[in-house]
């Protein structure tokens, strides 16, 4: 989300001749992947406006590519880690190269230091040994499986997120679960109505709809009281709401300039976007670049350059919450972690436990929450792997019950056939 463009011609915009079927047609086919609202299967818009008075909200990142978990939380009291990693370990000890001290067993890496902070009062958490059941390593299934909440069924049609806002109580506005990024993932799909927003420039970038002679041929075209026409209606007063708290953010910051491209300023804006509008429950962003098989580095290199960037983000995104943060809870995901042993070309192949990232004000936090069982052969998945010893349902199951509310039958819809909760992650969040 970041600077919106000029409202005059642009290559998509008619001239002041009639309008063509061929303008008509491609505003309508650019009205979802532009940034308009992709609602359930087929439609537009939300259904409902208004909504529930509470103001706890679950914000997930998700980081495409299976980061490696043991480079973001490190083991450094673990020997086999420094053993099975030669060239890619992050040191442990003392100075600017060197993980940060967590517990005395696990270390920060050195470029997420940005979030040592929240780590400090309390509201940064992290569940290592974590993930998915399912055993494979396939980005594609692992993702979709993580998504949809339901490991190693294929046939789930919806995402755990959507899930999630159709058993919230009350009625949601329009902008009540809101995307990140050009298209809806599959972790928001479903019934329930969701907003999406482009990234970066692209957020606040007219479309054809936009247009007031287009938008007019729309408006007459969807004016009567049938499900699509009140799904158009609806979806333009979403668009026009998150536009007007867009141009208003970009008037306020920064004394009108623009901020920086990248995570960081996107989550900033998401933050201010959030702390305006206490109708957005929901938010989701995924970020790529995690599949470090060649070259990932220590605390320099091809992970580190993602991490740091993560990290700052987060932390501004935090800090743009203001008072909003003691209602907001973060988790960030990845689909599966990567092999102990690096490999030949100095990097890591696709491995199965990982590490969750738990946040916000509250988060029962400065802890790792873990099953641990160290990295002797004998303990890894398969002899290659950190082991699953705490499935990724079970502490967003803790964030769902004791932040929003949600009781076990509507726990057992959002994830049906989830395993029984163990003791690894028990009070990670707080009423």
């Amino acid at each position: 989300m970041t600077d919106r463009g000029a409202r005059g011609d642009s290559p998509s915009a008619p001239t002041d001749r009639a309008i063509g079927r061929r303008e008509f047609l491609r505003a309508a086919t650019t009205l979802a992947a532009a940034g308009v609202m992709l609602v359930g299967p087929h439609a537009w818009a939300a259904r409902a406006l208004g909504g529930d008075s509470s103001r706890k909200r679950l914000v997930v990142v998700f980081m495409r590519g299976a980061v490696d978990g043991l480079s973001v939380v490190v083991p450094c009291g673990d020997a086999q880690y420094y053993d099975q990693r030669p060239t890619i370990a992050i040191a442990r000890g003392v100075g600017a190269a060197a993980a940060i001290n967590l517990d005395g067993h696990f270390g920060l890496n050195p470029n997420l230091r940005a979030l040592l902070p929240y780590w400090q009062d309390g509201t940064l958490a992290f569940v290592h040994a974590s993930g998915s059941p399912d055993p494979t390593r396939s980005h594609f299934d692992a993702q979709f499986y993580m998504e949809s909440g339901t490991p190693g069924v294929r046939a789930t049609g919806d995402g755990w997120m959507n899930r999630v806002l159709a058993a919230m109580p009350g009625r949601h506005g329009a902008t009540a679960a809101l995307s990140m990024g050009p298209l809806v993932p599959r972790i928001l799909t479903g019934r329930a109505p969701v907003a999406n927003l482009p990234l970066g420039r692209g957020a606040g970038r007219p479309m054809p709809l936009d247009n007031p002679r287009i938008e007019d041929a729309f408006d007459r075209l969807y004016d009567s009281d049938d499900a699509l026409s009140r799904a158009y209606q609806e979806g333009r007063v979403a668009r026009r709401k998150l536009l007007t708290e867009l141009a208003a953010d970009m008037r306020e910051a920064n004394h009108g300039a623009p901020p920086p491209n990248g995570f960081s300023g996107d989550a900033a804006r998401l933050a201010r976007l959030i702390a305006r509008d206490p109708s957005i429950r929901l938010a989701f962003v995924a970020l790529g670049g995690w599949d470090t098989h060649v070259n990932q580095g220590a605390d320099r290199g091809q992970l580190a350059n993602h991490l740091k960037p993560l990290g700052d983000g987060l932390a501004d995104f935090a800090r743009q919450l203001g008072p909003a943060y003691a209602d907001t809870v973060i988790i960030v995901i990845s689909e599966f972690g990567r092999t102990v042993h690096e490999n030949g070309d100095a990097g890591t192949d696709h491995g199965h436990g990982n590490v969750m990232w738990v946040m916000g004000g509250p988060v029962r936090g400065g802890r790792v929450y873990a099953d641990w069982r160290g990295l002797s052969p004998a303990a890894l998945y398969q002899e290659r792997d950190v082991a699953v010893t705490t499935d990724f349902r079970e502490p967003i199951c803790r964030v769902l019950s004791a932040h929003l509310g949600l009781g076990e039958e509507a726990l057992a819809r959002v994830f049906p056939q989830r395993p029984a909760a163990t003791a690894n992650t028990a009070g990670i969040v707080g009423a």
